[in-house]
């Protein structure tokens, strides 16, 4: 079963169920963007088609073990008749001697002498002719219809059929583990796409928590400013942050229906759609982060883009046979009936009459300079580079896998961190708040603490974020991002 007879229904499925759980809220999983965008993204679906097209591809090819039935016929009209003779035609007869037991001529001979007489042309002048008239030999071809059905058997080509199966079911399984890379592709995409907006949803409410620690400041500092408490310069360092905060709210207001915008397309739906993500809000336990284990030279055999370069390597390498055939013998049995009207089976008849006959044809290759080998050595060559090509990629991927993890522990460790810096600075915010109600504290380092606070929320939603992506990222690498 191909990896996309059942997938696409499955993607439906899946999709419909979650909207079915989510009815009450809306909300959207990660799990359904992922299959929304497997179903719609048009190279995906380029992807299928272009394995369909390998599959009919090794059909045709395996059609080269089986004979092959042609039909042939036509028409022809001709100007002229066919005359054998261009005149009527005297042919000596001959008699049976009794004496010579033996049929001779019948010669006119002079009747004193008893012999033969010849002619002024110098030949001998016959007794008795047969005559042959030239309509007799004369054929009516101006309308000739004819026909032949072939059957042709390939006995041996050199291994040039086996060698195409194999191309063609190695191209089949190419266009399998690249629509497999393709789709890993898109759900990167989509994790990126959707991780995007609850990181800025979560910015939104943030900016939206800060404009209103700002606002509350600002009317405390305009009650102090009345009691005598405050000053003017006080209040306006407060509305300068509190209008600056209010254009950051404005950025990400529209970043987030952006973001929202951008999602919709990764997911193939109308770019005005808005999808409520289920992970809106909400706070990712580490522990979702965990690393999953692995082996290189599992990875080796799991990565969609090494196994088709794998396969290409077998292509090649069948590609090599191809170009050995055309040095060797091929032999094909081969069988037609052919027909015509007007036929010479029995006499001169118009009427449609045929005959089979059967035949064999072998073809030796002797002397082509040296092309042939040429072609076959070029093809050596390529089966060369795509080792080469192969143990390369597979050192890039190493690399990439390795980098991928360290990535995934500093994302942790950065997440972490940043869990620990938000705690104190919501320590700080409370205590600065206490210290600036009770009058020990000044209107700038309220604000301090203040950005000091959504620089903390913000720096831990970023680390979140990453750590989400991190984890996608590496099960990409690892080739196991699409199961």
């Amino acid at each position: 079963m191909t990896i996309f007879s059942f997938k696409p229904l499955l993607a439906a499925l899946v999709f419909t169920s979650a909207l079915a759980v989510n009815a009450q809220d809306g909300a959207v999983s990660l799990d359904s963007c992922r299959s929304l965008a497997l179903e719609n993204n048009k190279d995906l679906m380029i992807a299928r088609q272009k394995i369909r097209k390998a599959g009919y591809q090794k059909k045709e090819a395996f059609a080269a073990y089986l004979p092959a039935i042609d039909f042939a016929g036509g028409y022809v009209y001709n100007q002229r008749e066919l005359s054998i003779f261009d005149s009527d035609q005297l042919l000596p007869t001959k008699s049976f001697n009794l004496k010579t037991q033996n049929y001779e001529f019948n010669i006119v001979k002079n009747p004193v002498t008893g012999e033969p007489i010849k002619g002024p042309n110098g030949q001998y002048i016959p007794e008795t002719v047969a005559l042959i008239p030239k309509e007799a030999m004369t054929y009516d071809i101006h309308n000739v219809f004819f026909g032949a059905i072939t059957l042709t058997q390939p006995i041996f080509m050199g291994g040039k059929i086996v060698a195409m199966n194999k191309i063609t079911k190695a191209a089949e399984e190419v266009a399998r583990e690249l629509s497999i890379a393709e789709a890993e592709n898109v759900i990167y995409a989509v994790d990126a796409a959707y991780w995007m907006v609850v990181s800025l949803k979560a910015k939104h409410d943030l900016a939206v928590s800060y404009v209103n620690l700002l606002d509350t400041l600002n009317r405390n500092v305009e009650l102090m400013m009345r009691e005598g408490v405050a000053t003017k310069t006080d209040l306006l360092s407060v509305q300068v942050k509190l209008n600056e905060a209010n254009v950051d709210l404005v950025k990400v207001e529209n970043g987030l229906v952006l973001s929202r915008m951008a999602l919709a397309q990764v997911c193939g739906l109308p770019v005005n759609t808005v999808l409520t993500l289920a992970d809106e809000g909400k706070d990712v336990p580490i522990n979702a982060f965990e690393k999953p284990a692995y082996n290189l030279n599992d990875v080796y055999e799991t990565r969609p883009d090494l196994k088709a370069l794998a396969l290409g390597v077998e292509v090649s390498k069948q590609q090599k046979k191809v170009a050995l055939s055309s040095m060797l013998p091929s032999v094909a049995l081969i069988g037609s009936y052919e027909f015509s009207n007007p036929n010479m089976y029995d006499g001169f008849k118009k009427n449609f009459k045929g005959a089979f006959s059967v035949g064999a044809v072998v073809k030796i290759p002797i002397w082509h300079w040296g092309g042939d080998y040429g072609k076959y050595k070029a093809a050596a060559v390529d089966e060369t580079i795509r080792k080469l090509e192969l143990d390369d990629a597979r050192q890039l991927v190493a690399l990439q896998v390795s980098q991928a993890d360290f990535k995934m522990d500093e994302a942790v460790k950065t997440y972490e961190m940043t869990n620990t810096n938000l705690a104190k600075a919501d320590e700080n915010l409370h205590s600065a708040e206490v210290a600036f109600r009770e009058g020990v504290s000044t209107t700038d380092l309220v604000m301090a603490a203040q950005t000091a606070w959504l620089k903390a929320h913000s720096e831990q939603i970023d680390a979140m974020i990453d750590l989400s992506l991190c984890k996608t990222y590496l099960s990409k690498v690892l080739g196991t991002l699409y199961k």
